[in-house]
């Protein structure tokens, strides 16, 4: 007897709908960092003939290439030299051709970006801060006359501070490598809300740093601003960009789902390969829990598959309560472990209950739901949660989503429907 015993009752109709979410967009990614070159406060940082490290991490910020292709441009401009270092911690197994292989995936290579990249694990110990937290430093940018880090300021998927994912992560995590992760990491990511400033803010007095380059997506996970900030303004400018940043980031509406069903996950979609910030849910007990947990409540997760860009990372399938067995199937052990283990969380790439097919996985999730008949559930289904703009929702769930304001009904309800395979039917 198979999973079947579990496909009890009539699955509810769905419907497609579309979200109106922040649409801030940059359209012309060159002439948006031009601009902020033309500030004196930023061009006159740079000097004829530096050498200028500019780095590229590991998250798939939108156009990211782009933005970096500019930089260099406009730092080669000014008469300086740039190369680039990957700034991703030990993503990618923590292994330097798998970093730079990573990048390329972007869009980023030497002949794209006209510039050398020099990917190398070494780094330099650049002191001490709070009495035992060494701080380590990529030594390709530390011998480099200036580096500049580039980063996308966002809501951290496992902890709250004043400042969270963006240039001060970078300094201190990115640019650590994989020893410099791994330590700082040690502390658990109860101590990052204070250990970021404070090895970022250390790493500012140990490194020329001109400046920074934050990206900050818009609801749709576009680009939506370019700024250059320059040293001295890291520390205060980035926490007001990162109080904008979480205004625009976009979430689902409704006060509970039964069943979130999410397509692919992956470290180019999100640190821990889907939001928390976005399903409400972590594995590191960052999120509250209770009457104070964000809305909407979300009682059971489906992950169907990887994306190609996370190269096996399987970071974050510990957060799913059902997987299909494809998405375990491409699980990379090295990669997925090697980022688990440096950030002191192996339950992010815990196993969850695998199914062979999403008709198996939906009447599971289903089944192991509370106060939920399957009839009248509360189902949603979306491509990621980088991309909130366009998903499904079942017949229940739909007046509610519609209240919020900012929701439409873009098609028919229909029923859930299943191939010969039982696999839904592709788009």
């Amino acid at each position: 007897m198979g999973l079947e015993i579990f496909e009890r009752g009539t699955l509810p109709r769905w419907a497609p709908v579309r979200q109106s979410l922040v649409d801030t967009r940059t359209h012309d990614i060159a002439a948006a960092v031009a601009e902020q070159f033309g500030r004196p406060e930023i061009s006159d940082t740079i000097k004829p003939g530096q050498s200028v490290a500019l780095t590229a991490g590991s998250r798939g910020i939108d156009r990211i290439d782009e933005v970096v292709k500019a930089v260099v441009e406009n730092v080669k401009r000014l008469g300086a030299h740039p190369f680039i270092v990957p700034a991703m911690g030990s993503h990618a197994g923590a292994i330097a051709e798998n970093q730079t292989a990573l990048i390329a995936h972007y869009g980023i290579t030497e002949a794209s970006m006209g510039c050398p990249i020099r990917s190398s694990m070494e780094t330099v110990h650049l002191g001490t801060v709070e009495g035992h937290v060494p701080v380590w430093f990529d030594r390709n940018a530390y011998e480099a006359d200036a580096t500049i880090p580039i980063g996308r300021v966002k809501p951290h998927t496992d902890f709250r501070g004043p400042v969270e994912s963006g240039l001060m992560k970078m300094l201190a995590i990115g640019l650590g490598k994989q020893k410099g992760a791994d330590f700082f990491h040690l502390q658990g990511m109860h101590e990052f809300h204070h250990l970021i400033p404070s090895v970022g803010r250390f790493t500012l007095t140990q490194v020329n740093i001109p400046f920074g380059v934050a990206v900050i997506e818009n609801g749709y996970g576009e680009v939506g601003m370019v700024e250059a900030v320059p040293a001295a303004q890291i520390w205060d400018r980035e926490q007001e960009l990162l109080k904008i940043a979480r205004d625009w980031l976009g979430r689902l509406p409704g006060e509970r789902i039964d069943v979130l069903i999410i397509d692919r996950i992956g470290k180019d979609i999100s640190g821990d390969g889907a939001d928390p910030n976005v399903i409400n849910r972590d594995v590191v007990g960052a999120i509250p829990l209770g009457e104070a947990a964000p809305r909407p409540l979300i009682h059971r997760i489906i992950m169907r598959d990887l994306t190609d860009d996370t190269e096996g990372n399987a970071n974050g399938i510990g957060m799913a309560d059902i997987a299909l067995r494809k998405l375990v199937d491409k699980m990379d052990p090295l990669r997925s472990y090697m980022n688990s283990i440096t950030s002191k969380c192996p339950a992010g790439v815990r196993i969850p209950l695998t199914t062979d097919t999403d008709r198996e996985a939906l009447f599971v999730a289903l089944a192991s739901c509370l106060k939920t008949e399957v009839e009248t559930a509360r189902i949603a289904r979306i491509s990621d949660t980088k991309h909130v703009e366009h998903f499904w929702v079942s017949e229940t769930l739909l007046p509610e989503v519609l209240a919020s304001g900012r929701v439409e009904q873009t098609g028919d309800l229909r029923e859930i429907v299943f191939d010969a395979d039982g696999m839904f039917p592709e788009a």
